[in-house]
């Protein structure tokens, strides 16, 4: 395990998983809160990927170089980017649009229909 993670996988948790992961989840919902298109996620999780390595490496003492390393955390931060991204724009177009849209769950909001209101027992002119 640690030929492909470049480090111990207790290492490889921590750093990844809860700083990095940590970090790529508030790049996505930045990016998403103002309006930039998904693909910057991936390039900021990507960046962030590298900067992974680095730590694991400085820190760590783990393989800088190990391409396998890389690929995980550019994988594993960028799942947690276009998470956070696609979460935070559903929320924002709910709550800045309400009469325009609602939330048909936490992935995903549809238009409202006709006859259908913001809020519920409020009369439209």
């Amino acid at each position: 395990m640690e030929a492909i993670l470049g480090t111990s996988l207790a290492v490889y948790v921590a750093v990844t998983f809860v700083l990095m992961g940590f970090a790529a989840w508030m790049t996505g919902q930045a990016v998403a809160l103002t309006w930039k298109p998904w693909w910057q996620v991936v390039g900021y999780c990507s960046l962030l990927g590298f900067a992974c390595r680095f730590l694991i490496f400085a820190l760590f003492e783990g393989t800088l170089l190990s391409l396998s390393g890389l690929v995980l955390d550019v994988l594993v931060l960028n799942a947690y980017g276009l998470v956070a991204y696609r979460l935070g724009s559903v929320k924002k177009m709910v709550t800045q649009y309400p009469w325009q849209y609602r939330r048909t769950s936490p992935w995903s909001y549809r238009e409202r229909g006709g006859g259908e209101t913001a809020s519920p027992g409020r009369e439209t002119l």
